[in-house]
């Protein structure tokens, strides 16, 4: 049996995953994200780097930019982030900086993760805050979604080169 934390770790990843479709369909790395307080979503991100041609448009940042506007502070305490991949370390500075109070991810980034895979940015005790992390909820969801675009990318690839 699943417990009510559990339960809603599922839920607002799942929101996560809306989000990152809609990057997919963009033609994006399907990524994304949400904020929660209180039982309220209080804003979505999504993975917006090509769009914006802007490296720092992942959908962590977008989601805590908007959750900033929304709550008219830099603070995000009392929030949970929910995203579909492990957090870079451009994106856990982010977190540690606007006092993110947890962080919930699906996949694990064997490349970039720094929420525990490469190293733990959120758990360093030399920074002010410090952030708990639940790693791995529908993990392998969110992984397929972004073994298939890769896959459907290298392969869109290699077919503009046969045909070059």
């Amino acid at each position: 049996m699943k417990t009510s934390n559990e339960k809603e770790d599922i839920y607002y990843m799942k929101e996560a995953i809306i989000e990152a479709k809609k990057a997919e369909v963009l033609g994006e790395v399907p990524i994304g994200a949400v904020i929660v307080k209180k039982g309220e979503i209080i804003s979505r991100g999504f993975n917006k780097r090509e769009q914006h041609q802007a490296a720092t448009a992942h959908a962590e940042l977008i989601a805590i930019e908007k959750a900033c506007e929304t709550l008219e502070s830099w603070r995000l305490e009392q929030c949970t982030l929910y995203v579909t991949l492990e957090p870079c370390p451009m994106c856990a500075g982010a977190i540690v900086q606007s006092r993110i109070s947890r962080v919930v991810f699906g996949a694990s980034d064997h490349k970039a993760g720094c929420c525990g895979t490469l190293m733990n940015l959120l758990d360093e005790p030399r920074f002010n805050h410090q952030c708990p992390v639940s790693s791995g909820v529908l993990a392998e969801e969110t992984g397929m979604m972004l073994t298939d675009f890769f896959r459907r990318l290298r392969a869109k690839k290699k077919q503009k080169k046969e045909h070059d």
